[in-house]
């Protein structure tokens, strides 16, 4: 591997504003950067099957400066000593921990086993500043008024408890949720504004590319960190060069977004590659950091 022992070295980009000046590989005993503008990473589940080492030097290898880590693999839901070792191996490598990825529904999981407490302790074990959870089970369209007001309920709990450890909660924006329509994230925000739940963004599948601006625009200041991937409408995977245009326009919109209320950094984070081979995945991150480059280039900042 290439980053492993005394031979370990951490990559760091320079950035002023969002525009981005270039990769400097440095001894690890150097101290990191600080960055500015919006971050680029990899979602840990793209590759389950990989262990945590094999993502850590993947992502470096990318050039690529965080990962979030997934609740159901790699930092399981209460495993203290996992996490603590997740987070050291990921800060020695040079990379951030972007946020932890959790498969907590609200309204559902705490009568499923799963309390937040256990997600709370593996988000604080990572030092990972943002925890992402589901919007209950099910379509907006199927949900009756007392399962909605029972994932608001629960959802305003757990973003209260996060926020008083410094932690933020985002939604995971997708189907068969209440973050399945614009109306119902918006409604959903409204609803758990005072707790400061955000949300991610990830482009929904079927949708036309002006839906899906739409949709992203919507979010405003509540963008949490988006969600990168090029799929068509039937679910199937492409190299994300083929989606360049669309990925433009969705990080642009991204980037001007109002500030995270708390000034997080929003990520944009891999998720998913074609025939998930590591040979697809260092191809898309080297188009994401173009894309991400030519942002700040265009807007001169």
């Amino acid at each position: 591997a290439k980053a492993s022992g005394d031979r370990r070295k951490a990559a760091f980009f320079f950035t002023i504003g969002s525009l981005y000046i270039g990769r400097l590989t440095v001894n690890h005993a150097a101290q990191p950067v600080e960055l500015f503008g919006m971050h680029c990473g990899l979602v840990s589940i793209s590759f389950r099957e990989l262990t945590a080492r094999q993502i850590v030097d993947a992502v470096v290898e990318a050039g690529l400066d965080g990962i979030e880590w997934g609740g159901d693999i790699h930092a399981p839901h209460g495993d203290l000593t996992r996490a603590h070792e997740l987070d050291a191996m990921t800060r020695e490598a040079g990379l951030r921990v972007a946020s932890y990825g959790s498969y907590y529904r609200a309204g559902f999981s705490e009568s499923q086993g799963l309390q937040f407490e256990r997600v709370l302790d593996s988000a604080r074990a990572l030092q990972a500043p943002t925890i992402r959870i589901w919007a209950g089970v099910g379509g907006s369209t199927e949900m009756d008024t007392a399962t909605r007001a029972g994932i608001v309920e629960d959802s305003l709990r757990v973003a209260r408890m996060a926020r008083e450890q410094g932690l933020s909660v985002a939604f995971e924006y997708h189907r068969n949720t209440l973050t399945d329509t614009r109306a119902s994230v918006s409604e959903l925000l409204r609803e758990t504004e005072a707790a400061g739940l955000e949300c991610y963004w990830q482009p929904p599948v079927g949708w036309s590319r002006d839906e899906r601006l739409a949709s992203l625009r919507d979010l405003g200041a509540a963008l949490a960190n988006v969600h990168v991937f090029q799929w068509d409408a039937g679910g199937d995977r492409h190299p994300l060069a083929d989606g360049a245009d669309d990925w433009r326009e969705y990080l642009d919109l991204a980037n001007a977004a109002r500030p995270r209320p708390d000034n997080q950094p929003r990520w944009a984070l891999m998720e998913f590659v074609r025939d998930n081979t590591l040979v697809q995945f260092q191809r898309d991150a080297a188009v994401l950091r173009r894309l991400l480059a030519n942002h700040g280039q265009s807007h001169g900042s």
